[in-house]
């Protein structure tokens, strides 16, 4: 086996990259990086009714859009490929004739019906379902009767007797098994020519020169069946290590993929306006931890100061709620321009902006989303947070309410009303409309919070917001007063 450390990625291309498929990718990425190896993704593609069409396209693009490079895959051939497990049937084949030359396997004829049979009797009897080893030793007149009657059969591997596996797991330290808790001999060549999957991944892993098998551990069950082809074929057995599961912290229960409280597809994440960097950065918390307090760091950071001792022995909850403290971290370090690119598509989507901006909306667009730049946790949100620049209503809660009807409020409304209106349109930005306030306060003596509270509320219809020169600014002068004459005549009413 090569002592260049060696890890993989193996996924199905039959649905989008799921946040623990993710992460198992990314946690191979960096403990190769982290110790000078190679990072090989390959694609097991043998579920050919259920791949999808751009399966394998979309793994590439989500892992390499999170900021994951790779040495050898199908996009990038070496010399262990091919890399993709449907394209190496030829190689399968020859292993399982040896296996089936040496009586380490055999051919089982059984047909669905009858192993169903033997499964509904077994429960019956309170039995956990398993292969009784009906045709462990046929005659050769019975496997000729068999193929004349056309039965398709599949190859089985003898499971050896009384045999205790151990490995030495990189997560969870020493793991045994006993053979006999196998279910029974296992097919390792299906009736359709296909591999199973613990014979195909055993043979690709060792012929690849896979050093290390860092995979969840949902994994674990598959470990001593891997294990027993390795010694059928008297193969050096790689360094197995199961991380643990990714779950709700609601439940403590593993993250379901139809749990839809939940986004936990990468390219959801991307569709929001995550920024790569956080998703990496939080990624790699789930289920490892840096020595010290520090939460933030970027990929070269992370892969310079991986330690695969430090993967956790606990589940990892995963904490929406930090994701979006991680991803507002670093849209605060984003320049502008990445921050209104990530924002546009949204606005456009919801029809506050045209499908193709022109000059004028596109330079609105980027002092709007100035506004709300430290406050944004994804671009998504900007729909939601700037709703007051797209409403054609102003109403009041009942908070507001209070604070309007206080004596001076309709008196400080009033006076930027005017000083407002005198503003022509080349002259309303912020740095005119900031003095406004003072001048108010100079000539009517109120001031602090019932000074700006009801010009924030007159304009807006809301207590909070940003700054409230650069609010008036991006409003705009027509909506700013058409706000103050709407929130006027409620305050009449009331």
């Amino acid at each position: 086996m090569s002592e260049t450390v060696r890890v993989r990625y193996a996924p199905s291309p039959t649905g989008e990259l799921h946040i623990g498929n993710a992460r198992t990718a990314l946690f191979n990425y960096l403990f190769a990086r982290s110790q000078g190896g190679s990072f090989i993704i390959r694609t097991e593609d043998t579920d050919l009714k259920r791949n999808l069409e751009h399966g394998e396209e979309s793994q590439f693009a989500n892992l390499a859009w999170l900021g994951i490079d790779w040495d050898e895959a199908a996009d990038k051939p070496g010399e262990f490929g091919p890399y993709r497990q449907s394209e190496r049937l030829h190689i399968y084949r020859p292993l399982i004739d040896q296996l089936l030359e040496e009586d380490k396997a055999y051919r089982c004829y059984m047909t669905e019906e009858e192993l169903e049979t033997e499964r509904e009797a077994q429960r019956a009897r309170g039995e956990m379902p398993h292969y009784g080893g009906q045709h462990a030793n046929l005659t050769a007149e019975e496997e000729a009767a068999f193929i004349a009657e056309g039965r398709e059969p599949v190859v089985r591997i003898r499971v050896p007797q009384d045999l205790t596996y151990v490995f030495e797991d990189m997560v969870k330290g020493k793991i045994t098994f006993e053979s006999q808790s196998i279910s029974g001999d296992w097919v390792i060549l299906k009736r359709d020519g296909m591999p199973t999957y613990n014979f195909a991944v055993a043979v690709d892993d060792h012929l690849m020169e896979i050093t290390h098998v860092l995979r969840g551990d949902d994994h674990i069950a598959n470990t001593p069946k891997q294990m027993m082809v390795y010694d059928a074929f008297g193969w050096d057995i790689p360094t197995f290590g199961h991380m643990t599961l990714i779950v709700s912290p609601e439940t403590n229960k593993k993250l379901s993929k139809r749990d839809s409280s939940y986004i936990q597809f990468i390219e959801q994440y991307r569709n929001l306006g995550y920024l790569p960097e956080a998703m990496f950065n939080f990624i790699s918390l789930l289920g490892w931890s840096p020595k010290g307090e520090e939460e933030i760091y970027n990929r070269e950071e992370l892969i310079e100061i991986f330690d695969a001792d430090r993967l956790s022995t606990s589940p990892a909850a995963f904490d929406s709620k930090k994701l979006e403290w991680i991803n507002n971290t670093y849209m605060k370090k984003a320049d502008l321009d990445t921050v209104v690119e990530l924002a546009i598509p949204h606005l456009i989507l919801a029809e506050k902006v045209s499908q193709e901006p022109t000059e004028a909306e596109l330079t609105w667009v980027r002092k709007l989303v100035s506004l709300y730049h430290d406050q944004m946790s994804y671009g998504a949100e900007i729909v939601q947070l700037s709703e007051v620049f797209f409403v054609s209503e102003i109403h009041l809660d009942d908070d507001s309410r209070e604070v309007m009807a206080a004596d001076t409020a309709i008196t400080v409304v009033e006076a930027m009303q005017a000083k407002l209106e005198a503003l022509s349109d080349e002259e309303f930005v912020a740095e005119n409309i900031k003095p406004l306030t003072k001048e108010i306060q100079k000539e009517t003596g109120i001031k602090g919070r019932n000074l700006f509270m009801p010009i924030r509320i007159a304009v807006s219809g809301q207590m909070h917001g940003p700054e409230l020169p650069n609010l008036i600014e991006v409003l705009g002068k027509e909506k700013a007063l058409n706000h103050i004459e709407q929130v006027k005549n409620q305050m009449t009413q009331a």
